[in-house]
């Protein structure tokens, strides 16, 4: 029988596709996306188009994260790899929060976060795959709402209600619990619990109207094993001195001071950095001046390779330090955390090499999204920000964090850093620093932690008239200083020393309860 279109055709087609499936009647939708501005080096995309085609049923469900014996966070990450694994695909993970325990208070802290994953399984199906996860993991249960090196409890499931002898949809105790809604507010504060009736509370309503759990929950973004996790919520925390090793011959104010070969130089200046104050070293082995010329990977790695693998076998004043590599290449990235890095600086936030986000999330190292457009070549002239610095800096890492989301990039390993200098002119570095607590409790962007690297920056000498940026030490401690006070977490400096009795200070003065 000839059909009288190709419209009739299509459906006919998937009508019997569908049938031979046992599938009921999908339909197809077409989701256009609005242009986006677009500062990366690849060709603009006007808009794109997905076609959802008939597919076995996806769940979205939301499984709570908790562990207090051993290594905390490594046993929650290894679930997530383990839900990813299996076909439990996780989509996005809330931030992680150390928290005193509930019920069973002779325990020690817990780590707890939330994650959103997509799913083919029925609810006890689900369930039954999160406790082998927990027996695999080696979760002894010893007694009620104690001790427990994992638990992956089902929160919801769609907005489905379940009620079986093993499992309770939504979880029983969610509402009453700061530990879960804290976490399950940050990525979906705007939804409404599927309760009986209709709840006409959000789940940030909900978590507000808790009382405040004492002591307060800290975020938690870790770094290594050997190095304290970073807590960005945490009023009494310590700033971290970042201290800069360019082993390249051309950086903005300190290029070929030290040589990548000369390994014995670089025991003598790393020993320094550290007596004077440097928690984290960042390497670099390429400069990202404006207008600075790109050098190859290869070189790149053989400049910072040694040095890393150097630092980690023969400066034992090194083992509690952190080391950061200074890269938008994922290779010189991966070869740079294989030597002995610990976090990945990427000025692009992944943007100038697509598979930079993706291998951060396989190698499991945390990373610091930098905001920047375009390239150290064409940043200069990427500086409008008709609707405000503030909150297109603020968009554009959100972009950006989702992004290393869909890489698989866990929310807890996510570092942010504005950008100082990087497509912005001194009206936009000087409204950063002043409205820094603005820019971190934009929505999204809430509990990272942020890191500022104002050192010796074109703007303060066009304040100082200092044109020598070697010069611009007193300048970099009054943004240093800011810095504190706006709440960052990291500060990238050249000047450690005099940096780090800045921080001191400034540390003293507003990081009180």
């Amino acid at each position: 029988m000839p059909y009288q279109s190709q419209l009739e055709y299509t459906a006919q087609l998937e009508s019997g596709i569908l049938a031979r499936n046992g599938l009921s009647r999908r339909s197809i939708t077409l989701h256009l996306t609005p242009p986006v501005r677009n500062f990366s080096t690849a060709q603009a995309v006007d808009s794109k188009m997905n076609l959802k085609f008939p597919s076995p049923d996806i769940h979205r469900a939301f499984i709570a994260l908790g562990s207090n014996v051993g290594d905390r966070v490594e046993m929650i990450e290894q679930a997530c790899l383990e839900m990813d694994r299996v076909g439990i695909k996780v989509k996005r993970t809330s931030s992680l929060f150390e928290t005193a325990p509930m019920y069973v208070l002779d325990q020690d802290p817990f780590i707890n976060g939330v994650c959103e994953v997509e799913t083919t399984l029925e609810p006890l199906d689900l369930l039954d795959a999160l406790q082998s996860i927990e027996i695999e993991l080696g979760r002894k249960k010893l007694i009620d709402k104690g001790p427990r090196s994992i638990d992956l409890d089902i929160l919801l499931y769609d907005q489905e209600i379940f009620s079986h002898e093993r499992l309770n949809i939504p979880h029983n105790l969610m509402l009453e619990r700061d530990f879960v809604l804290r976490p399950l507010s940050q990525l979906i504060p705007n939804e409404y619990p599927p309760l009986p009736g209709k709840d006409t509370q959000t789940y940030s309503t909900h978590l507000k109207a808790l009382p405040p759990p004492e002591p307060t929950p800290m975020s938690t973004t870790p770094i290594s094993p050997l190095f304290p996790s970073l807590h960005a919520t945490d009023p009494k925390r310590s700033t971290h001195v970042m201290a800069i090793l360019n082993l390249t011959p051309d950086s903005f104010s300190d290029g070929g001071k030290h040589a990548p070969t000369d390994l014995n130089y670089i025991t003598k200046t790393v020993r320094s950095l550290i007596a004077s104050g440097a928690t984290i070293i960042d390497i670099g082995g390429e400069s990202t001046r404006p207008g600075s010329t790109p050098v190859g990977a290869a070189e790149e790695i053989a400049r910072v390779v040694p040095a890393i693998r150097h630092i980690r076998t023969s400066v034992p004043e090194a083992a509690n330090i952190a080391i950061s590599i200074d890269t938008y290449r994922a290779s010189v990235a991966e070869a740079a955390c294989a030597a002995g890095a610990d976090i990945v600086n990427d000025i692009s936030a992944g943007l100038l090499d697509p598979e930079m986000l993706p291998t951060v999330a396989r190698i499991g190292k945390s990373v610091i999204l930098m905001h920047m457009r375009g390239t150290p070549q064409t940043m200069t002239t990427l500086h409008d920000y008709p609707s405000g610095v503030i909150p297109e800096v603020a968009a554009e890492l959100s972009a950006r964090i989702a992004a290393a989301e869909d890489a698989g990039i866990r929310r807890w390993r996510i570092i942010l850093d504005p950008g100082l200098g990087f497509a912005k002119i001194q009206p936009h570095d000087l409204e950063i620093l002043r409205d820094l607590p603005r820019l971190r409790a934009m929505p999204g962007l809430e509990c990272f932690p942020w890191l500022m690297g104002p050192s010796r920056k074109r703007f303060i000498g066009h304040i100082t008239g200092v044109k020598t940026p070697r010069e611009r030490v007193w300048g970099t401690a009054a943004t240093v200083s800011a810095s504190v006070a706006g709440g960052a977490d990291i500060v990238r400096v050249h000047d450690v020393h005099e940096m780090w009795q800045v921080t001191k200070v400034a540390d003293a003065i507003y990081r009180v309860e």
